[in-house]
Order: structure tokens, then C-alpha cells, then sequence
């Protein structure tokens, strides 16, 4: 169902090891993007990094005030996954949103916002760009006018949010969920 055939790495490895382009073009991959929109912290662009890896993502897109590998933090939390997947800058992300929805990628804005839907009844499938913003001020409001859909997960506690990283985690995981129970509707 989610298996891969990807040989799996020791961080130590990981950490170590910069693969070469035939290494990287290797691995299976899903129709899924990560675009960073002006996400700020160091950390979390790496954490993004091992989101986008978990889930065999295709690439990120990292846009506007993101930091971008070559990065000493950003290699500490990603474990060096940064080296295994294709990235790319872009200073605008209103242009890399448009260039991926020409593409064919459903535009998936993962914030809380008044037009969003709980993770539970969110059901795109793969091609999916999922896009997540600043630690502070969120996507911003012409990314969020592009997207298809915008997703967030309920906050059951004191807090009003989850940390980018682990809300994109689990929306990514979900993407992968609906098309597996798309898939099994079928045939």
C-alpha cells in the first residue's frame, strides 16, 4: 500500500553522504510539492525537508524569505534529506503556485482560515502542491486566493497552532490516504 523501494538510510549516513544526481533521480517519487512561503525558521525548512522525504514527495519549492540549503541548521534537521530531494527557489510565490497549477497540481493551502476544512473531510488526491507560510504571519493572502483547497487540523488544547512541519505531515499523509482509497474504489 505505501511501500517503496527506496533503500532506507542511517541518519549517520544521511548526515554524511551527498548522493549524486543518479542517486537522487532514483527515488520513487509521489506527485506531491512542498511550497514554502516565506517560512523564516532555519528548523523548520529542514523539518520540511523530512516531511517532503517521508512521503516520497517530488520537490519543494522554497519562495520569498525562505532560507535555502546550503544551510548548516537546515542540514541539522533534515538529517541531510535535503541533499535527496530536488528543490528550487522562487522569489514570488504567486508565480511558482500558477507555474505548478498550469502544471496540474490541486493547490493545497494547509492555515486556519474561514474557508478551510477539517483534515477528516479533506479529499484531494495526488498531483497536490501543499503550501505552508510564515511562522508568524501565515500564507499570504495571494497565495491563499490561488488555492484549490485549504486545510487545517482542529486544535483540541490551549494552543492555537501545530507546529508547519507536523500540520504538513499530516495533510501530506492524507493526500496519500485518499488516493489509496480512491484507488481501492475503483478496482
Amino acid at each position: 500500500m505505501f511501500e517503496s523501494k527506496a533503500r532506507k538510510l542511517p541518519p549517520r549516513e544521511l548526515r554524511k553522504r551527498v548522493p549524486s544526481p543518479e542517486e537522487v533521480a532514483a527515488v520513487p517519487r509521489k506527485p506531491i510539492v512542498f511550497v514554502l512561503d516565506s517560512v523564516w525558521d532555519t528548523f523548520n525548512v529542514g523539518a520540511l525537508f523530512r516531511v517532503a522525504d517521508a512521503v516520497a514527495a517530488e520537490r519543494l519549492v522554497l519562495c520569498g524569505e525562505t532560507p535555502t540549503p546550503p544551510n548548516p541548521k537546515i542540514h541539522k534537521a533534515a538529517v541531510g534529506t535535503e541533499n535527496w530531494l530536488p528543490w528550487a527557489y522562487k522569489e514570488s510565490v504567486v508565480e511558482a503556485l500558477q507555474e505548478l497549477k498550469a502544471q496540474g497540481y490541486a493547490l493545497v493551502a494547509v492555515e486556519q482560515h474561514p474557508r478551510s476544512v477539517w483534515y477528516v473531510e479533506f479529499r484531494g488526491t495526488p498531483p497536490a502542491a501543499l503550501i505552508v507560510g510564515h511562522e508568524s504571519r501565515g500564507i499570504t493572502p495571494e497565495a491563499l486566493e490561488l488555492a484549490d483547497a485549504i486545510v487545517e487540523l482542529p486544535m483540541l488544547g490551549v494552543t492555537r497552532s501545530l507546529t508547519m512541519a507536523a500540520a504538513a505531515a499530516v495533510v501530506a499523509y492524507k493526500l496519500l490516504e485518499n488516493e489509496v482509497l480512491s484507488k481501492s474504489k475503483r478496482g
